[in-house]
């Protein structure tokens, strides 16, 4: 790994202090990582490494899965654990004005505490920082109601590579007034700007929570099951949340962590969840929603939860993803498949993987928003090829004109297959904005996509 620049070192030091520069080893990672309190120390430091040269990555809770955090050209960290500040909640705009290294747990509990709904909710909600999530356009559990993080972003306060800083905090859900630049940092990566405050939209925080886990004999099944909740349940669905047999047997096995609500067997499971007002009518409502279901064969069998418990321990069977790891190497893809063409696509990737010997392959995914998890890996380390199944999966894809990448971003791992998602023309503006905004490329370099293509 490259050495920085001593005197752009001492520089730093001097600026942010002996606890704003810390060595933290690590194989992958940049190895000295800054760590700035202030916006202002984040623009002058910005502005320091602009003029050297020196690359910076960005970091956020460091739980992204896409090599976004890996040093390539001796860049520098920069963390913004520092800077975790909510500063505001506003109760009557509903709104939460938080500093990006805020944890995700931290803000969306405080604002509970207000009454007040911070609608996105992922596995990593406990480390993930709301900077990061925004950085990365994360989307989670809730994408079906209340959309990606992009939807939840009302203003941000972002530094660009120079140091400029561009604060436009607004609280308002309508605000046309020319170009919406927060977007163009949104999903972005932290290759655009640094993202060091942010403005997000809060809703009245549910009186009611309803959930169940079903089963359906069939994938036409389960896409006619979630148009019927949508339809049924008055706009209160949040969650629908698909399992496949390899995902549930395997997390519901004898000896592991969970008891299996439902009986092993059935072809498909989904968990599904509604937010409402009334606790008595909600609950009464749903059971009758689910019950037609059931009368109406979109479904062969169901639990629901009676406690917030049972619910928990439902939501605990969907979340247990790290156990698969240790089966053997594994690529985790993250794509977004029109539901049209879901089944086709899954079927395709499962005769592939059934062609290798000592294969396994796990499917599941929130189906609501197009978008499927897959953990397909190998017992035998010496016959799994990584980059094979890679090139397939990608190609199926693009086959059936879908996303490489659904909610975790681009990074390293996706970049050299984002022309299977993005035409050239779109290539070419971002390069351009890039360019533009980064002529130095010093911001999170060669990720989404090689620094030769902003040269």
């Amino acid at each position: 790994m490259a050495t920085p620049n001593p005197e752009l070192l001492a520089q730093l030091r001097e600026l942010l202090g002996e606890k704003g520069v810390r060595e933290e080893p690590h194989p992958l990672w940049p190895n000295i990582v800054l760590k700035p309190e202030s916006t202002e120390q984040v623009s002058r430091l910005m502005k320091l490494c602009n003029e050297a040269g020196q690359a910076v990555i960005p970091w956020g809770g460091k739980t992204g899965l896409v090599d976004g955090l890996n040093e390539t050209v001796g860049e520098l960290g920069l963390s913004l654990e520092r800077m975790n500040a909510i500063e505001e909640i506003d109760e009557l705009n509903r709104t939460c004005t938080v500093q990006a290294g805020c944890i995700l747990q931290v803000a969306a509990e405080a604002c509970e505490e207000k009454g007040l709904l911070l609608p996105l909710d992922l596995g990593a909600r406990g480390t993930a920082t709301v900077g990061g999530n925004v950085a990365t356009n994360a989307g989670g559990n809730r994408v079906i109601r209340y959309g990606m993080m992009r939807d939840m972003v009302l203003g941000l306060e972002v530094v660009l590579a120079d140091g400029t800083v561009v604060c436009n905090l607004n609280k308002m859900l309508k605000n046309n007034a020319g170009y919406d630049l927060k977007q163009w940092f949104i999903g972005a990566e932290g290759t655009l700007g640094v993202i060091t405050r942010v403005v997000v939209r809060l809703r009245q925080l549910p009186r009611s929570q309803n959930t169940a886990l079903v089963a359906c004999e069939n994938f036409d099944s389960v896409t006619r099951l979630l148009g019927w909740l949508d339809a049924n349940t008055a706009g209160t669905l949040s969650a629908f949340e698909c399992m496949w047999p390899s995902f549930y047997n395997h997390v519901t096995r004898e000896g592991s962590l969970h008891t299996p609500p439902l009986a092993h067997g059935y072809p498909f499971y989904v968990l599904v969840e509604t937010l409402g007002s009334s606790p008595e009518e909600d609950q009464e409502k749903f059971e009758q929603v689910l019950g037609d279901a059931l009368e109406n064969e979109l479904m062969v069998d169901a639990v629901i939860a009676k406690s917030q418990s049972e619910c928990k321990a439902l939501w605990e069977i969907r979340d247990d993803v790290m156990g698969f790891m240790a089966l053997g190497p594994v690529a985790l893809f993250d794509v977004s498949i029109t539901v049209n063409h879901m089944a086709e696509f899954i079927a395709e990737v499962e005769t592939y993987m059934n062609g290798i010997t000592d294969s396994f392959n796990v499917t599941f995914g929130h189906v609501g928003d197009s978008n499927l998890h897959l953990i397909l890996g190998n017992t035998n380390p010496e016959a799994f090829d990584k980059a094979h199944i890679e090139d397939t999966v990608y190609k199926l894809v693009e086959k059936y004109a879908g996303s490489v990448s659904a909610e975790h971003g681009v990074g390293l791992l996706k970049r050299e297959h984002l022309g299977c998602t993005r035409s050239e023309v779109e290539l070419q503006l971002m390069y351009r904005m890039k360019r533009m905004l980064d002529p130095n490329n010093i911001l999170n370099p060669n990720k989404i996509f090689t620094a030769d293509k902003v040269a």
